[in-house]
């Protein structure tokens, strides 16, 4: 019975590893599996909150340009001033955001087309951008979008009041 405590305090015959030799290569690993698995998951989470802080800025910036750009067009003294001054209004809003996409803006009226600015009228500022995907040159040619389309729009009415002294 002495003789099988030694062993087992040796480690050998009926230690932690039984029979067979421990193995001693293991040591220093954990922390090279914890860099590679850290790695190979903090680099998609980090792209994916530039890309989602990327867009909203750009949902944000386009929600407030059609809101200013229906406000200034309902104030413009003609529809080409109005027009003018709602594609200044986008641009100064996505610059405001740090945004860089290339926007389209249209304005449209309700119920008179033929005279936008004519009193109790509605006017909708509809802006459409496609914002280019972070961290990704335009060079590579994949078969698959590169730009998320964002849309916003906003409606103001013609004051009942235009024209008045």
């Amino acid at each position: 019975m002495r003789r099988s405590n030694r062993a087992a305090e040796a480690g050998t015959a009926g230690g932690r590893c039984g029979r067979l030799p421990c193995p001693r290569g293991d040591a220093g690993s954990a922390s090279l599996e914890f860099l590679t698995a850290g790695m190979l998951l903090l680099v998609p989470i980090v792209y994916l909150v530039i890309l989602v802080s990327t867009v909203q800025a750009a949902a944000l910036a386009t929600e407030g340009a059609a809101r200013q750009a229906a406000r200034v067009v309902v104030q413009a003294p003609s529809m080409e001033a109005g027009r003018a001054a709602a594609a200044r209004a986008l641009e100064l809003a996505l610059a405001d955001h740090g945004v860089e996409a290339e926007s389209r803006i249209a304005v449209t009226c309700s119920p008179e087309p033929a005279d936008c600015l004519a009193r109790r009228n509605w006017v909708t500022v509809r802006i459409d951008a496609r914002v280019p995907l972070p961290l990704v040159p335009p060079l590579l040619d994949l078969r698959v979008p590169l730009a998320v389309p964002i849309e916003a729009s906003a409606t103001q009415q013609v004051s009942r009041f235009r024209g008045s002294p």
